[in-house]
């Protein structure tokens, strides 16, 4: 396990391309130069111990060095000793919809990326709970196990599209039954299912559905997202729309944020539904009704004692750094042995 302490320093990477095109535009320029005043084996005679390779083995090794040096600044960490420890909260399983409904902008900056927020910042103010991510459409896809490690979490979040499953529609019950096999029976933890979506569901008895799992001990939180009045599902390409989607008829499809179905759900696995339009008041009322949940005990490993590894990106640095001070632009007596781009030629 690693971290990255400052990733802020990774700008200083950009150093590197304005290294490259200086030398290059310098290169040409020297070029054109020398060019006015004498021709190539001319040039070669006055200039014999010249050498194309050394110039650029010393960018190399000078961009080289501007690298080490970024990933000293970075300062990565690594785990050395991974520890068990106690931790009490609730086992939270999010179930996203990416089905191409959620690509309606009725809701900025569309109904896909809105519910990535609404997750995001809902595991920003979690404590000690564990959380799982579903994705489903036409079918249900495990995301991410439960796990404590809220960073990937929502790393596995934001690479979550609509292109990711194969078979479309919205089959809330396949979610929910998916969630089933996320729970420990053995823990008895205190579980929830979230499901965030724009309620259009082609599946039947997804409350039925719902019902079962109450009875299993998970409770079910749905929030909506998107508008009752609806809107077009844009079809894009490098992000320029080109088209809306249109049914068999040639009739541009709306679609519409269904509460209804929402709600029945929520209602069916003793949950609440919430509108996810305000991010704020959605992570407030989760945070409250987490916090009114009893939180169980449950053991989580975790890596402890992060060591910090700057010393040795520093260390190359600076012997790049000095090897770049030594190299001479000049051949040397081995270089012209090995008459690299046939320069004695």
């Amino acid at each position: 396990m690693y971290q990255l302490e400052e990733k802020i320093w990774f700008w200083v990477l950009g150093i590197i391309p304005v290294i490259i095109l200086l030398f290059l535009v310098l290169q040409f320029w020297r070029y054109k130069a020398q060019s006015k005043f004498a021709n190539k084996e001319a040039l070669k005679r006055l200039s014999p111990n010249r050498s194309v390779f050394k110039g650029v083995l010393k960018v190399v090794v000078l961009c080289l060095a501007f690298a080490s040096l970024t990933m000293a600044l970075v300062n990565p960490k690594v785990g050395t000793k991974l520890e068990t420890v106690k931790r009490e909260g609730v086992d939270i399983v999010f179930a996203v919809d990416v089905s191409k409904s959620m690509l309606a902008e009725d809701i900025a900056p569309n109904r896909l990326e809105k519910s990535k927020q609404l997750v995001t910042q809902i595991i920003n103010n979690l404590a000690s709970d564990r959380v799982g991510i579903i994705a489903y459409a036409g079918k249900a896809f495990p995301q991410l196990p439960i796990t404590t490690d809220y960073a990937s979490a929502k790393m596995f979040l934001q690479g979550m599209n609509t292109d990711m499953l194969s078979s479309q529609g919205t089959a809330i019950n396949e979610a929910i039954k998916l969630s089933k096999t996320y729970f420990d029976n053995a823990e008895q933890t205190n579980r929830v299912l979230i499901i965030i979506s724009d309620g259009e569901d082609h599946s039947e008895g997804a409350a039925a559905v719902a019902e079962e799992a109450s009875d299993e001990g998970i409770r079910i939180f749905t929030i909506g997202v998107g508008d009752v009045k609806g809107g077009p599902i844009p079809v894009k390409r490098n992000g320029v729309v080109l088209n809306y989607k249109k049914d068999s008829q040639g009739e541009t499809v709306i679609t519409k944020l269904n509460e209804d179905t929402l709600k029945a759900i929520a209602e069916a696995a003793n949950g609440v539904y919430l509108n996810g339009r305000n991010t704020n008041e959605v992570v407030e009322n989760i945070r409250e009704l987490l916090n009114a949940m009893d939180k169980t005990e449950f053991e989580a490993k975790q890596f402890a004692d992060f060591k910090d590894q700057f010393q040795w990106f520093l260390g190359l640095g600076i012997f790049f750094i000095l090897l770049d001070i030594f190299l001479l632009e000049r051949k040397t007596s081995w270089l012209k042995k090995l008459n690299l781009f046939n320069e004695n030629l």
